[in-house]
């Protein structure tokens, strides 16, 4: 949900981004109105192409029961239409944000978006389970090769500090507001036309931008280097085969052949993986980011969140169509307080981290995330929408916006500025690839418990491993976040931290003040 309530954080992520200090490459024409003119609208370009990104992981929720229903889905089977695209997005994401610093960020961006672009096409006229999987996962590269771009794209072309500001603020913004744009548009979409449109729909979007980019945006240095080629291919094939291991527990057991090898293999690709960052001489991921105790705590801490966090618009969407009969516009505007609960705490959240510090609102964020879990598992075949779920939604979003900035902090904390990005694109990994895993687990429990023919029956061992998920996330920030008594050299400095939240603060005093 990323995106989705995983959205949120990908806005956090990217205004935290280390090319917030990334000179213009524009700077000289700062005085120039022709310049200014042509970097204003290739901003506005390049951030029409994240939004579709981003309420793409969003847009299709609302259609999945008409999906499940016309292509013949089964329930655990329906979760790959989201987990395929966030799987290949997570997977590769490091590996497109190396090739654009290799071959340039506006040429692997036009690449991703065109791979995008095709694959909502086949999408939209997809008449086969497999088929549809098979470009939700095509959609997927794109997305991993057009996003990491998209924030140097941003700052690079503004002509000064203040246009940067400005554009990160409107970057928020977009992924902020992407999750209920996508859910609303979806409902939209699958209520008056068909649910193919909200594949469909990419296709002009994203040949109007491909038209245009190259006329209003400037290429990006080129920075020589290796791909680590094995490190992609063996994370990405390891995600997808344990997350395969959890989908099949739901249909075969966990005891069954194929759910066992799926998670033998799984593991061993994912140790090779290992084994591959340690040895090669320009790794994917160097490992030396993720030893750090800090820094790997709260990496863990967002996978759980968001992974728990994808139960809430998998199954609610479900309930509030199956059972209380609601229609997909209703149900994408029934998200709209989950939404702007995240949108609304988080304007606030950059400022509350620079007052209490990180600990502290994680503690209280996975606290209430939990409270809202347990609360959503009490949902009935009687239960309304006023009385049961909008409550449970508020208090899910304003604490979700509690974990998803002081996350960003930590993380980035003591970075030296030449891996700040890969760091930055590592916790948008964990984002994407925590959401997928979660999301299997939690749907895998839900149809182990359901009765055919009968939603309600497996929700509340869902969501109660939601909860569970963000009991754990709870422990992570009491435990393993807790400072330690003497400084040492793993202790992240304290000014990276205060220079990352002034960033934040600033893009947010943008976005107010346009």
């Amino acid at each position: 949900m990323s995106t989705s309530t995983t959205r949120a954080p990908a806005g956090a992520t990217a205004v935290t981004s280390s090319h917030t200090s990334v000179p213009s490459a524009t700077e000289a024409d700062a005085t120039n109105p022709r310049a200014v003119r042509r970097a204003a609208i290739g901003v506005g370009i390049v951030l029409v192409a994240q939004l579709m990104l981003v309420l793409d992981a969003t847009v299709v929720n609302v259609a999945l029961p008409h999906i499940q229903t016309d292509l013949g889905f089964s329930p655990a089977g329906l979760s790959w239409v989201l987990n395929a695209y966030t799987l290949a997005f997570g997977g590769l994401l490091l590996l497109g944000g190396r090739l654009g610093d290799v071959l340039g960020r506006l040429r692997t961006f036009e690449l991703g978006l065109g791979i995008f672009t095709v694959a909502s096409l086949l999408g939209g006229l997809a008449t086969s389970p497999t088929w549809l999987i098979a470009s939700r996962t095509l959609q997927g590269v794109g997305a991993a090769l057009a996003a990491p771009g998209v924030l140097a794209l941003v700052t690079t072309s503004a002509p000064n500090e203040a246009a940067r500001n400005r554009g990160l603020a409107l970057f928020t913004a977009v992924s902020s507001a992407g999750a209920s744009i996508g859910l609303l548009l979806g409902g939209a979409l699958t209520d008056f036309v068909s649910w193919h449109w909200t594949l469909f729909v990419n296709v002009p979007i994203g040949i109007g931008v491909l038209l245009l980019a190259r006329r209003f945006v400037s290429e990006t240095p080129r920075i020589r280097g290796r791909f680590d080629v094995v490190g992609a291919v063996t994370a990405t094939l390891g995600s997808v085969a344990v997350v395969h291991g959890f989908i099949s527990a739901a249909d075969r057991g966990w005891t069954a052949p194929l759910t066992l090898a799926s998670f033998v293999v799984g593991v061993a690709l994912l140790g090779l993986f290992v084994r591959t960052e340690n040895r090669v001489p320009a790794p994917l991921l160097p490992l030396s980011l993720v030893r750090n105790r800090t820094r790997g705590g709260a990496l863990v801490l967002m996978a759980l969140v968001v992974g728990a966090q994808f139960s809430t618009f998998f199954l609610v969407t479900q309930y509030l169509q199956l059972v209380l009969g609601f229609s997909p516009v209703a149900t994408g505007a029934a998200f709209l307080p989950l939404s702007l609960a995240i949108f609304a705490t988080s304007r606030v959240s950059a400022r509350l981290v620079a007052k209490v510090g990180p600990r502290p609102m994680l503690i209280v964020g996975t606290l209430g995330l939990t409270a809202s879990f347990v609360w959503l598992s009490s949902i009935s075949a009687t239960s309304t929408y006023a009385g049961h779920l909008l409550g449970a939604l508020v208090l899910n979003g304003v604490s979700a916006a509690l974990v998803f900035m002081p996350v960003t902090v930590v993380v980035l904390g003591g970075v030296e500025r030449s891996q700040a990005g890969t760091v930055s694109g590592l916790l948008q990994t964990a984002q994407q690839l925590g959401g997928a895993v979660g999301l299997a687990a939690i749907v895998s429990v839900y149809a182990s418990q359901s009765v055919p023919g009968q939603f309600v029956p497996g929700v509340e061992p869902a969501f109660f491993t939601s909860a569970s998920f963000a009991l754990v996330a709870l422990l992570v920030a009491v435990v393993v976040l807790r400072p330690r008594r003497a400084a040492g050299p793993t202790v992240a400095p304290a000014e990276p931290v205060r220079e990352k939240v002034t960033a934040a603060v600033a893009a947010a005093d943008s976005a107010e003040a346009g």
